[in-house]
């Protein structure tokens, strides 16, 4: 039944069913209480159906934040008609990590860390990795803890202090790559961009599957857009840019993003 409501969002989760049901909920507290709520952070996916789902109730009163202007990992607030959600009223804690420039931290390291001092994962938002200087968005309730306690990561002796300035580069590096295709199926998208073969491509998607802006498909046929991303496990993830025009074969010149 409770799938049946969700109709328009395919191939869900009982995770992200629940996901969505106590979304919903919030949307009735606000609208009848005028509760406000903030969830955990969430994941891309999870902060895209949370999207569809206002979209689809036509419901305007939210907000997606994780600490800083296109984080990866937000939390969500739902709140009442004529209610509003600052930046600050989200209880997200930046942390910065001062080391040497010589101990090369990674992001895995960071993690790894946390989740020893027994953090939850959806306690944690981005974690962004400079040269001698990262930063990590908490949970405001388990900021105090982490700075209390959090010394080393890994091998490396870490300072920490509260607050992010906003100075570590988080560019992600690319790999352009443009050629034609004879549709905009999935599959021959793939087939250029993994430099592998249509039908090896085809039978990827159909037993690996592909995740497409974030959402799991199974289908080699499915049409790719123009700004869309996507990714197979195995063969990196991608971001179509544009589509260019076609050849006089009718071979459609397209050109995509790898991120590496």
């Amino acid at each position: 039944m409770a799938r049946a409501k969700y109709q328009f969002l395919p191939d869900l989760s009982e995770d992200d069913i629940r996901l969505l049901d106590r979304v919903s909920d919030w949307i009735m507290a606000a609208d009848e209480k005028y509760i406000t709520k903030f969830s955990a952070f969430l994941d891309e996916r999870q902060c895209l159906l949370c999207e569809k789902l206002m979209a689809s109730v036509k419901y305007e009163n939210y907000r997606l934040w994780g600490g800083y202007e296109n984080a990866a990992r937000r939390m969500l607030c739902v709140y009442p008609e004529y209610g509003e959600a600052e930046s600050e009223d989200f209880p997200i804690t930046a942390i910065t990590l001062l080391y040497r420039k010589e101990d090369k931290i990674t992001h895995r390291d960071i993690l790894g860390s946390l989740m020893g001092l027994r953090i939850k994962r959806d306690s944690v938002g981005d974690i962004l990795v400079g040269e001698g200087k990262s930063a990590v968005f908490l949970r405001s309730s388990v900021a105090g803890e982490v700075t209390s306690v959090l010394t080393k990561v890994g091998r490396a002796g870490v300072k920490l202090r509260e607050g992010y300035d906003g100075s570590i580069h988080i560019g992600q590096k690319t790999q352009e790559i443009s050629g034609t295709v004879a549709s905009m199926r999935a599959d021959c998208i793939l087939s250029l961009a993994a430099r592998i073969s249509r039908e090896k491509s085809a039978q990827l998607i159909k037993n690996v599957g592909i995740e497409i802006d974030h959402m799991p498909k199974n289908s080699p046929k499915i049409p790719l857009e123009e700004g869309c991303t996507f990714s197979v496990r195995g063969y990196g993830k991608f971001k179509l840019l544009s589509v260019d025009g076609t050849t006089k074969k009718d071979r459609i010149h397209i050109t995509l993003n790898k991120f590496v």
